[in-house]
């Protein structure tokens, strides 16, 4: 599988990553979905201290354990856990976050983490006492890069003033191309790197189209009766002999400051499939253009 630099870092990930997230707490079962995904030559793993209350980090750590020096590990922080467990709390504090960094390293199982993510932000967070944390431990050896979680433009501009963050996740797909307007190319611009989560809109860029579909709801700024005629009409005039899913994936990595596409997994099966949307070829220039014909050009109202 192809690898691409991530930002100005000198860490190069594949342009498949793997949402943990969606890998269950059965170990066993898990460390196939993660023996697959290096199997197909993914070596960009994304977790966060968030999922499933750390249990995993615990399992992802343990997977790839005897390939650690090979292998990307991102894992996020931000989101506090109360003392009950009910819920989580907002906290981007410079104290939490070095508290936070210590208990990630030890369920990874690991000294370091290639990828430390602020998980969201807002613009009243107290943004230089988060960069500061953040440089603080990659000087310290903790971290060896950092970047931010976030759709919100007005947060990522003041982290590409401020910080040296070599990445931003953020949902992009065919059918949220908000991104677009004016984030990506600012990004681009300064030679930060996009990780891209949700390519598939929950399924509806998935060859299970039909099944969402009959779900009856619409998605972002698209009401149902628009999904019902966009969607069959994008598949028909660019997917041909191509799967959904491959033109989905396809058109995120179109945009060269998109590094990796993160998507989840359930199953060997579906990191399979993934991957082979991923090594299929490139979408051509005409094949952007007509999707985005067909598509809207969303914006973001909000954060701006």
């Amino acid at each position: 599988m192809k690898q691409r630099k991530l930002g100005n870092s000198n860490l190069f990930v594949s342009e498949l990553g793997l949402g943990c997230m969606s890998v269950g707490t059965d170990e066993i079962y898990a460390r196939r979905i993660i023996e697959t995904a290096l199997e197909e030559g993914i070596n960009y793993f994304d977790t966060a201290d968030l999922y499933d209350m750390g249990e995993n980090e615990t399992i992802v750590g343990k997977a790839l354990k005897n390939v650690r020096e090979q292998v990307i590990i991102a894992t996020k922080v931000g989101n506090r856990w109360k003392p009950d467990q009910s819920g989580w709390t907002w906290d981007p504090s410079k104290t939490y976050i070095k508290e936070a960094v210590k208990d990630s390293l030890k369920r990874l199982g690991t000294d370091y983490i290639d990828l430390y993510q602020l998980h969201g932000g807002t613009i009243l967070d107290p943004i230089d006492e988060v960069i500061e944390a953040f440089e603080e431990l990659k000087t310290e050896g903790f971290i060896r890069y950092y970047g931010i979680s976030s759709i919100r433009p007005n947060v990522i501009r003041e982290y590409i003033a401020k910080s040296g963050l070599v990445s931003v996740m953020m949902q992009y797909s065919m059918l949220d191309r908000r991104p677009e307007e004016k984030v990506l190319p600012q990004l681009h611009e300064h030679g930060i790197s996009v990780v891209t989560r949700g390519p598939l809109a929950k399924g509806l860029l998935s060859d299970k189209m039909v099944e969402k579909l009959a779900a009856g709801k619409g998605y972002l700024d698209y009401s149902f009766e628009e999904l019902s005629e966009v969607l069959p009409h994008l598949k028909e005039v660019v997917a041909g002999v191509r799967s959904f899913t491959e033109v989905a994936l396809q058109y995120n990595l179109a945009n060269p400051v998109v590094a990796s596409v993160v998507a989840g997994a359930s199953s060997p099966e579906q990191v399979r499939e993934n991957a082979k949307a991923i090594k299929s070829q490139p979408l051509t220039n005409e094949e952007v253009s007509l999707i985005k014909q067909v598509t809207k050009a969303n914006t973001y109202q909000e954060h701006r």
